[in-house]
């Protein structure tokens, strides 16, 4: 009779990279680090949603367009909700005309049913409405 036992082999889990010193970073390096698979991702992309809360041109524009790479259209945070939603998101919530904007600038560039569905998600028919609470 054979043994089995191969089919009770667990393999390890790869280790979890350190952190990076993300507040430390400036947004060039925090969107280079967000471009490449790294495991801290959302953390970084929450952080530069902090940054443009807070007034920085290059944060919101690093948003708009990280909002295009195809790691943040399918990197789901929950079911539907992409890294790429969590910037348009975050870029809709500061309020301010310029963030808006590039809101729907990157909002426009999504697929059709990920539009339909990201506003579904908002509970708008359209982008312009949506007035998300600042994340």
């Amino acid at each position: 009779m054979e043994n089995d036992d191969d089919d009770d082999i667990e393999l390890p889990l790869p280790p979890v990279p350190p952190e990076p010193p993300i507040k430390n970073l400036s947004v060039d390096e925090l969107a280079e680090l967000t471009r490449q698979y790294d495991y801290h991702r959302g953390k970084i992309v929450f952080e530069l949603i902090h940054r443009a809360r807070a007034d920085d041109p290059a944060a919101a524009k690093a948003l708009r367009d990280l909002s295009e790479h195809p790691a943040l259209r399918n990197d789901r945070i929950f079911h539907m909700v992409s890294l790429a939603w969590a910037a348009i998101i975050g870029l809709l919530g500061t309020e301010k005309p310029y963030t808006r904007q590039l809101a729907y600038d990157a909002f426009a560039k999504l697929e059709p049913k990920d539009q339909e569905n990201l506003l579904f998600y908002l509970k708008c028919e359209k982008i312009e409405d949506a007035h998300p609470p600042a994340i």
